[in-house]
């Protein structure tokens, strides 16, 4: 059988891919010789394609270098409304999370280059700032929607947004600066949600992707309490 792909969907494709590439070469750019000395015009050349088509899809470099963390959050949303609506929040969350890490297709790297060039730059991090309001509300009325909760006024879907994004952010730090390359990120995002799930029990190692385990308490020692 053979399977006919849309001129929608092939333009579609085509046009995200040229969104991704201007996006990248962006951060590339800025990395190697400093933001303040980009260009769109140096962006479209190291993309391969003309001025007039990077303004046909970033309006200024800034937006073209926050596209794969603006891409990023919003497969979070995106992801999260595909589970399954009868899976514990928790449960989906957790498996977004480690299919994003473990995805081939996906370079971490690239991420963290983002994430550091955003940060260099007072003027790229103000607009982060302003696009993470923007899209961390949107997961959480996600996760609000699925709980039967309301962002606005109550604390669970404001506390687990900012909990999952702590856990990954730190899970993905010790991974990028471990400097004998001994981690592994998707057994460092498992530890982090089974540490947050436990409730964060006292450690009882120093292990970075171990997951500690709280201490049994027997009848004899609840009934002494």
């Amino acid at each position: 059988m053979v399977i006919v792909t849309s001129p929608t969907g092939l333009r579609d494709l085509k046009k995200a891919a040229t969104r991704d590439a201007l996006g990248q070469a962006a951060v590339r750019l800025g990395k190697e010789h400093g933001f303040d000395t980009v260009t769109a015009d140096a962006i479209a050349h190291e993309a391969g394609v003309s001025t007039r088509t990077f303004h046909n899809y970033f309006s200024n470099k800034e937006e073209a270098v926050l596209h794969h963390i603006e891409e990023s959050a919003l497969e979070w949303f995106e992801l999260l409304r595909a589970r399954p609506s009868t899976e514990p929040i928790w449960e989906s969350l957790r498996h977004i999370a480690i299919d994003l890490v473990a995805d081939p297709g996906r370079d971490l790297e690239d991420t963290f280059a983002a994430a550091r060039l955003i940060e260099a730059n007072p003027a790229l991090m103000a607009r982060k700032l302003e696009m993470h309001h923007s899209l961390t509300r949107r997961l959480g009325e996600a996760i609000a929607e699925r709980t039967g909760t309301d962002i606005d006024i109550d604390l669970y879907p404001n506390l687990l947004q900012m909990a999952v994004g702590g856990a990954v952010t730190a899970a993905l730090n010790i991974w990028m600066n471990d400097p004998a390359g001994a981690s592994n990120p998707k057994a460092l995002i498992e530890s982090a949600f089974d540490q947050l799930r436990a409730g964060l029990p006292e450690p009882n190692s120093r292990s970075a992707g171990s997951t500690p385990v709280p201490e049994p308490h027997s009848s004899e020692h609840n009934r002494g309490a």
